[in-house]
């Protein structure tokens, strides 16, 4: 869930009414030059945080939960297709389907689709949009299979709707999903600007859901790098950019460097230097490769039923392309992965509330994040620009860990090596504890009790 979708700014630029995107783009292209003028930042001395900036998580919360104790049980009963299946966590929802499972996911991009209209800059988005559904889908042991989008518009723009269909293409190529259909609406007295939405859809065998059941003191916990911000904590980026002055088009305040992501230009971009929008607007990872071959590697075991058989010897999918595009080649012989589908405990998509989504996957162990991946420059210059504290950055933002997978001890060292070798930086960041259920962190600062 996206906790950006309903927010407003005054006079956003609307996608019914900004310049093509090339004309806008191209002073953004060519800008990554730092400004000689200084411009003093008006950020409150005491900081920002995500409620202030629009955001109060905890409102959010409990709007959620009022929401879902007002809907009734589904008319479909235990045994019957489309009949629900209680899912922990509340990462995508199941429901019955014969001898399989269904998995459903609906998400948004987001405010984050503000930067991307003032700059006309859509080319990214349609990945965001994809990677914010497959990715909770993953979560509960699902293949993506397809997915739909909603597009809401105060006025059709065909610059616009090109790009977007593009980067949804793009997206869907990169989940290995089909782009099933969609809609678009035309709202000028209901949407302001250029708004985008979608749902996902995924299937596993019937007994094989991830439901963090299995959880147990002493699991090992792995990170999988995220490409950036991702598509979460929107409104307070927003925020310090209005305040802080800084400018979208030029030169990012800070080195971008950082290992294992790579910050995708702008077409426009002819070599001089990295914008502080390019940065921005980087789009979310797509983790389909490696997580759902882990998950149907693992569960590879001689079965004809399940899914293991569309892998290769090196566990990714015959014939289909990896995010690096790559084609695994059709190879005989049974393989394996890394480690039993029983091995794999849990695994958590860290979206809006940042490390606190751990705690969705079980009700009472805990979590101890000894070895935290690199943090990107970007969160460092927000927290240091925003005079954000630590705690604040790791409940709003993915903190440059954008994925978790929880193991079995005795797996850990095999599936993070897996997992290494086809996202680079992915590694063991700490281990499941049985000291409350609490998120604890190397720095003491940050700690967390609830979701």
């Amino acid at each position: 869930m996206n906790p950006d979708k309903s927010e407003e700014v005054a006079d956003p630029a609307s996608a019914g009414n900004r310049a093509p995107a090339e004309d806008n783009a191209a002073a953004v292209g060519d800008a990554a030059e730092v400004s000689d003028v200084t411009i003093e930042s008006k950020v409150p001395p005491g900081g920002l945080d995500y409620a202030s900036s629009g955001v109060d998580i905890d409102l959010e919360g409990t709007a959620i939960a009022s929401l879902v104790s007002a809907l009734g049980r589904s008319v479909r009963g235990a045994g019957s297709r489309g009949a629900p299946v209680d899912l922990p966590g509340g990462f995508g929802g199941l429901i019955e389907f014969g001898d399989s499972l269904l998995a459903m996911a609906a998400d948004g991009v987001g405010s984050k689709l503000q930067i991307a209209n003032a700059l006309g800059r859509l080319e990214g988005v349609g990945h965001d949009c994809v990677a914010m559904n497959v990715n909770d889908l993953l979560c509960v042991g699902a293949e993506p299979i397809a997915f739909v989008d909603y597009i809401a518009t105060p006025k059709p723009d065909e610059a616009a709707h090109a790009a977007l269909g593009a980067s949804l293409a793009e997206a869907c190529a990169l989940a290995r999903v089909t782009l099933a259909g969609g809609e678009t609406a035309t709202l000028p007295g209901i949407v302001k600007e250029l708004d985008l939405s979608g749902t996902a859809l995924g299937w596993l065998p019937r007994d094989a859901a991830i439901t963090g059941t299995s959880l147990v003191a002493g699991d090992v916990i792995i990170g999988l790098p995220s490409s950036g911000i991702h598509s979460n904590g929107y409104s307070l980026v927003r925020r310090l950019v209005e305040l802080s002055g800084a400018s979208l088009s030029a030169a990012a305040p800070f080195d971008t460097t950082h290992p294992n992501r790579e910050i995708r230009l702008f077409p426009t971009n002819d070599g001089g230097g990295i914008s502080l929008g390019e940065v921005l607007l980087n789009p979310t990872r797509i983790y389909c490769d490696p997580v759902a071959d882990l998950v149907m590697s693992a569960k590879q075991s001689g079965s004809t039923r399940g899914w293991a058989q569309n892998l290769d010897g090196a566990g990714h999918r015959l014939g289909e392309l990896s995010q690096e595009g790559e084609r695994g080649d059709s190879v005989g012989g049974e393989f394996s992965g890394p480690c039993d589908f029983d091995d794999i405990h849990g695994i958590a998509h860290i979206t809006g509330g940042g490390l606190s989504n751990l705690l969705r996957l079980h009700p009472t162990v805990g979590w101890d994040i000894a070895d935290p991946l690199p943090v990107p420059p970007e969160f460092d210059w927000i927290a240091t620009a925003g005079n954000v504290d630590n705690r604040e950055m790791h409940r709003t933002f993915n903190m440059g860990m954008g994925m978790v997978v929880a193991v079995s001890a005795v797996a850990g060292d095999a599936v993070a090596a897996w997992l290494a070798e086809r996202l680079a930086g992915s590694r063991i960041v700490g281990f499941v504890s049985d000291s409350g259920h609490r998120v604890v962190h190397t720095d003491s600062t940050v700690y967390f009790d609830h979701y």
